[in-house]
């Protein structure tokens, strides 16, 4: 009866051990059947994570996993964990784009400046450039500026001013000249290249020159003749104006005076009246000038003379002739002369 209870309790007591060896081992397997290997990738960086987190939103808080609420993750917060999955989290990077003076704040999941630009849709021309360049990776609260570049062709006109060539004439008076052709100015064209780097001036280069027009020369000639033949045989001079000749005599009708008044028949130097003295106007030929004074109408020379009086109406290129008598004073009436300043 005794060795029967013996039995009966070590039986039991297998038993129990037995179903708590089932129980421990129930319950590893099921805690070792709720934890997940999970792949983690944030940003640039690859974590592995063995977790008994149900949801991913548990998950990110366990680990303490830094996102803000603009992150891109690749699956929903609410989704249950699997072993083996894969999860992405890319937290969006601030930026600065600056251009023309202006900055402009913006968010991208890109790294380079070329992958920002694109989702601002910022389209770049062929010559525009980027600090730093398109191929540049930008880091979080990076600066991006663009250079807008624009070329502009301007065509400037410019005058070729004529130069002038003098050619001398020995038939022609000594002083005297004559423009034989006209100058006319040429036109010539330049075409600059300017560069502009966001609205300023950076550079400008000469692309092209045209001359459209050639200038054309004046030709001048110029008299060289300094000889002239009289009754003395031949008489130098220093140049020889053409002017308008009348003619005078002591007469009150010439000169305003009578005999016995003051001054009757002398000239503005003082000297007598007298055939061979000119009355001309100082400022073109100065008083005591030696002169030849030559017809032009194919009559007599009225000849040697010198300047030695004045006249009221013997203004500019005007010459009085002094005669004794008034027939010849009538006679000679006003004709054009070639008046020789003598050397």
């Amino acid at each position: 009866m005794e060795n029967h209870t013996v039995n009966k309790t070590w039986k039991f007591i297998v038993l129990a051990a037995l179903a708590i060896a089932v129980t421990v081992s129930l319950g590893f397997y099921m805690y070792q059947g709720s934890i997940n290997n999970i792949t983690l990738q944030l940003e640039n960086e690859v974590i592995e994570i063995a977790s008994t987190a149900r949801t991913l939103e548990e998950l990110l808080e366990k680990e303490s996993i830094p996102f803000n609420k603009d992150a891109y993750i690749n699956m929903d917060l609410d989704t249950e964990l699997e072993d083996n999955m894969n999860i992405i989290i890319k937290n969006p990077k601030s930026y600065t784009i600056s251009f023309a003076g202006g900055e402009y704040e913006v968010k991208s999941f890109y790294r380079t400046v070329s992958e920002v630009l694109d989702e601002q849709g910022i389209v770049l021309g062929d010559k525009d450039f980027t600090s730093p360049k398109l191929d540049s990776t930008v880091s979080d609260g990076g600066n991006i500026e663009l250079f807008k570049v624009e070329e502009v062709v301007e065509t400037v006109e410019d005058i070729i001013p004529f130069d002038k060539m003098v050619n001398k004439n020995n038939k022609m008076d000594i002083g005297t000249s004559k423009v034989v052709q006209n100058g006319k100015d040429g036109l010539k064209k330049s075409h600059f290249k300017k560069e502009f780097i966001n609205g300023k001036l950076h550079s400008i280069e000469l692309v092209k020159e045209e001359i459209v027009t050639e200038p054309i020369s004046e030709v001048v000639e110029k008299g060289t003749k300094d000889l002239i033949v009289t009754s003395r045989g031949n008489t130098s001079y220093r140049k020889a104006i053409t002017m308008t000749a009348t003619a005078y005599d002591a007469s009150f009708e010439s000169t305003g005076k009578n005999p016995g008044d003051k001054y009757y028949g002398l000239t503005a130097l003082g000297t007598k009246a007298r055939p061979g003295v000119v009355a001309v106007d100082p400022r073109v030929i100065p008083l005591g000038t030696k002169l030849y004074v030559q017809s032009l109408d194919g009559s007599k020379d009225y000849g040697f003379a010198i300047a030695e009086d004045t006249g009221g109406a013997i203004k500019g290129n005007k010459i009085d002739l002094f005669f004794e008598t008034s027939s010849e004073v009538n006679r000679f009436g006003r004709r054009k002369v070639k008046v020789y300043v003598l050397k």
